[in-house]
């Protein structure tokens, strides 16, 4: 029986939107939101935050969850998770964003079983945009990938390109940011001094598994999760919330 264990990251400090983990959404922390998500699919003890900021760390606690306190020098959310990787045993660690309340727990659950059946590689969602998302849009990572849904790309400009208009794609696929990783995988990502070569053109974390030759395999899952990016998101996200949960 392979031990599974997921990790949020949460840092408090955020350029567009301070304190965005605790920002209340129906009276209650995002954080906490996403802490059920993955208690509802591996457990409340399987379930750890790891944040910088006591803050974080006493509302995680106050509402029952394991919290890890990681450095404050993290580059990334998976650097966090290396480095928590290093307090915590598990086969499998599962990524899940933390500022992601309305995330489907079946798509956590078929990122596990994917990682279970292709543990030499790294797992990553993915989902189609919709005809009301702007391909040209830099705050969705575009991801290309093969036959075998190995990714060989991700990029915040639309890929694939195209020569002819004609042969413009039908459909773009963004990254969904949940991800499963062993042990081994992410110390190699921690280990590197910086961010990798191609992580540090697009600001996009999974990028460094490229510059390691760690393969990352894609998998697609629905598209119906809304994320907090501003303080503006704030009110749609609650009208989801109510939507999902019937509140």
């Amino acid at each position: 029986m392979k031990k599974i264990v997921s990790v949020i990251p949460a840092r408090y400090q955020s350029s567009r939107f301070p304190g965005k983990p605790l920002v209340l959404l129906l009276n209650k922390p995002m954080i906490i939101w996403v802490a059920e998500i993955s208690a509802r699919v591996i457990g409340r003890d399987n379930t750890y935050i790891a944040t910088d900021d006591l803050r974080i760390a006493d509302t995680v606690k106050k509402h029952g969850y394991n919290c890890l306190l990681t450095s404050s020098s993290n580059l990334t959310g998976t650097d966090r998770l290396a480095e928590a990787a290093g307090k915590i045993q598990a086969d499998i660690y599962i990524n899940i964003q933390g500022d992601e309340p309305t995330l489907d727990p079946i798509s956590v659950r078929r990122v596990i079983e994917e990682k279970i059946k292709h543990r030499d590689f790294v797992i990553n969602a993915m989902t189609k945009l919709t005809a009301d998302e702007d391909p040209e849009n830099i705050n969705l990572p575009k991801v290309v990938f093969n036959q075998d849904k190995k990714m060989i790309y991700m990029s915040r400009l639309p890929i694939p390109g195209f020569k002819d208009f004609s042969k413009k794609p039908a459909q773009y696929f963004k990254q969904v940011c949940i991800y499963a990783f062993n042990k081994k995988e992410l110390i190699a990502f921690g280990s590197m001094e910086g961010k990798g070569r191609l992580e540090g053109f697009e600001d996009i974390e999974i990028l460094r598994f490229l510059d390691l030759n760690i393969p990352v395999k894609m998998i697609e899952v629905k598209a119906n999760s809304y994320a907090v990016d501003i303080p503006e998101d704030v009110p749609k996200v609650e009208k989801r919330l109510k939507e999902i949960y019937n509140l």
